[in-house]
């Protein structure tokens, strides 16, 4: 079951398993299928989705060795670009995590390099990030904590035009069974609430609120969920938001490493009209294999 972190590794983590809670295990948008297989210290691992009438998917092979503190991890996808991503861990510093992505679509002619760092202490949790081709741009976040109180900020920073392009700020309270966070984002225009609750060992509940002050719309987006273990290979997930849409998620484990997950979202507003404009309810399915 998921419970609060007491210092997440990144600022946006601050209400993870209110989001976790609101956002997984709803495959009604798509049909996904992922397979994941491992021998000694190499991982495979293949993944695809139907998504508005595209299959995508991609191939990925990573190597680690924990000892050493030493990853590399190569992707291939259908649109044919190709990603790696290596990772250094308390190998520079104690607590220091370094790792630099790349990608390369060959075909577009297009290519992105970024090279991250994380620091990870006791009550304290930085990062910082350096865009190689955009901007360059440069971000850094950090997370502080004490006694359950948690503290985020975030600021990208373009060093080619010298001026800082975004700015974003958290904080929240964790308890044992229960967890409250408030995010200031887009430069402090959107503003966001939410709510954990463990309420038994079975059963979970949150609630997330959203306002956007630059809306042209206007008024809070509001959704509320929940989570209930059938037995321990099992689960359901419910949950409704301010629009009428609500969206239902079953998740089995049919055995060990194969599990099954179903979706259906419904529009309440929806369901006495004949031909209704857009997708009104969806339904999906996600098949994982995990050896």
């Amino acid at each position: 079951m998921s419970l609060p972190q007491p210092v997440p590794p990144s600022w946006k983590d601050l209400g993870k398993s209110s989001n976790d809670l609101l956002g997984r295990d709803y495959p009604f948008s798509t049909t996904s299928l992922e397979i994941k297989t491992k021998a000694n210290d190499v991982s495979f691992k293949v993944a695809g989705n139907n998504t508005a009438g595209a299959i995508i998917g991609d191939l990925e092979a990573k190597y680690g060795n924990k000892k050493h503190g030493f990853a590399l991890t190569n992707t291939w996808t259908t649109g044919n670009v190709l990603k790696s991503q290596i990772e250094l861990e308390n190998q520079l510093a104690k607590g220091l995590k370094v790792d630099i992505l790349s990608s390369l679509a060959p075909e577009k002619g297009t290519k992105t390099a970024a090279i991250n760092a994380a620091f990870k202490q006791s009550g304290l949790h930085t990062r910082a990030a350096l865009d190689v081709f955009k901007g360059p741009t440069f971000t850094a976040d950090a997370v502080v904590g004490r006694d359950g109180f948690l503290l985020g900020a975030e600021t990208a920073y373009n060093v080619t035009e010298g001026n800082i392009t975004r700015y974003a700020a958290a904080i929240g309270y964790n308890a044992p069974e229960y967890a409250v966070t408030i995010h200031g984002l887009n430069n402090l225009r959107t503003f966001s609430a939410s709510y954990y609750h463990r309420v038994s060992p079975d059963v979970e509940a949150g609630a997330k609120a959203v306002y956007d002050s630059k809306a042209t719309t206007g008024g809070v987006a509001l959704e509320v969920g929940t989570k209930v273990y059938l037995d321990p290979a099992a689960f359901v997930k419910a949950k409704i938001n301010n629009v009428g849409v609500i969206a239902l998620g079953y998740t089995q484990a049919l055995r060990p490493g194969v599990k099954l997950g179903l979706g259906l979202a419904v529009d309440t507003q929806k369901l006495n009209q004949v031909s209704p404009s857009g997708p009104a309810h969806k339904v999906g399915a996600s098949f994982t294999f995990d050896s």
